[in-house]
């Protein structure tokens, strides 16, 4: 954390669709006296301006002009802060100065990402740069892969509690989803094609669900490509498993491996039960697509509706197998549509969980759940619209 900053939190990407709903949403959780400050960054100061206007901001929030490809000011921006929100996607293109600066200046870190050859790049070169600094960097912090991070986290606590040991399979499953994935999203899936076309050698990272394991190899992991059935429900592959799956053995492996060494886990998204359900789950399959009512996603800077937003919704059950058979589900849901409604109040509590509630935390490169865990989780149900229940 960089104790020499003199602004606790800094949303860079302000004036973009996300981060105009992050500053919406910091403006109304943070109000001056609140105890956490913070701060606007962008590239153009009278876009910043129109934004804190109408995103209801309060006049004396600080606006810092920075760009994502002028590493110097993108170094003056991270020794202002304890820690930067990055909004700007893809990370693959907009993201690894600001990253290094914050490795350098010890700032803390937390991102939207969900691109795993990014991640894997940054994890192998800014891990010792962020150690010694004492930068806490935590990727993926918004809808991917924060409520099935948490979710299986806290599944495996309880497992413990009450088996005496963690369920080494566990299947993911989206119940329900309403809503849209970001402009940005779809963004940094066409990054990530773009890094493999022009590198076919990184597709094994890619296939790899233990790729941010660092040089971890578990068990084999079901395929999750495939059209499956479960007790007469259809299921389809799921948009957000590639990146979802892999940050979960990551939280395994760096807490030490709580879950096992043999831990076994997959995520699929529940398209119904009879014809009907096996045509959806087979079309989804066939695009590796999510069922959003046939909508594309939004291009980058655009999103929906705030009615949109408001009637968006999604339910997912982290599904635990215990040691003698036993099952036991957590059961997480969100208020909002995920790609922008919740993921804007996610990634907000995270970089407040980071400054206030995680002194003791040190530097290094984390996911969600390593990094901040129960205190994240307790902040996502008082404030930010997520439950997480356990089911019998």
């Amino acid at each position: 954390m960089n104790s020499s900053s003199n602004v606790d939190v800094v949303v860079f990407g302000a004036t973009g669709f996300t981060g105009q709903l992050i500053v919406e949403y910091m403006a109304s959780r943070f109000e001056p006296g609140s105890g956490l400050s913070w701060a606007m960054a962008g590239r153009s100061p009278d876009k910043l301006a129109a934004v804190r206007e109408s995103m209801g901001a309060p006049d004396e929030t600080p606006l810092i002009v920075a760009d994502a490809a002028d590493a110097a000011s993108l170094r003056a921006m991270a020794n202002r802060t304890s820690c930067i929100i990055s909004a700007v996607g893809p990370y693959t293109h907009y993201g690894s100065e600001l990253l290094a600066a914050c490795a350098a200046t010890g700032t803390d870190y937390v991102d939207l990402c969900g691109e795993p050859l990014w991640m894997h790049e940054m994890i192998e070169t800014y891990s010792d740069a962020a150690r010694a600094s004492g930068a806490r960097i935590v990727h993926s912090c918004g809808f991917d892969s924060v409520p099935f991070d948490l979710g299986v986290q806290q599944l495996q606590s309880e497992a413990v509690n009450r088996f005496g040991a963690p369920c080494s399979r566990v299947r993911g499953r989206v119940r329900k989803m309403v809503g849209t994935f970001s402009g940005g999203t779809a963004a940094s899936g066409a990054a990530t094609l773009a890094q493999v076309r022009e590198n076919p050698a990184l597709l094994e990272v890619l296939k790899n669900p233990f790729a941010l394991a660092e040089g971890f190899k578990g068990p084999p992991q079901p395929p999750g490509n495939k059209v499956i059935q479960e007790a007469g429900i259809w299921l389809a592959p799921f948009i957000m498993a590639p990146i979802n799956t892999k940050n979960i053995h990551r939280s395994n492996q760096l807490s030490g491996h709580p879950y096992g060494k043999d831990f076994v886990y997959d995520e699929m998204v529940l398209t119904g039960p009879g014809e009907k359900g096996q045509a959806t789950a087979e079309a989804v399959a066939a695009a590796f697509g999510m069922s959003t009512g046939g909508k594309e996603p939004p291009a980058p800077g655009e999103g929906p509706s705030r009615e949109e937003r408001d009637a968006g919704h999604y339910e997912y059950a982290a599904v635990g197998t215990g040691p003698d058979g036993e099952t036991l589900s957590v059961v997480v849901t969100g208020d909002k549509d995920p790609g922008y409604g919740s993921t804007s109040k996610i990634i907000a509590e995270a970089a407040a969980c980071l400054v206030q509630d995680c002194p003791d935390l040190p530097g290094g490169i984390y996911t969600p759940a390593v990094a901040m865990g129960s205190k994240l989780r307790e902040r996502l149900i008082a404030s930010a619209g997520l439950t997480f229940q356990i089911e019998e």
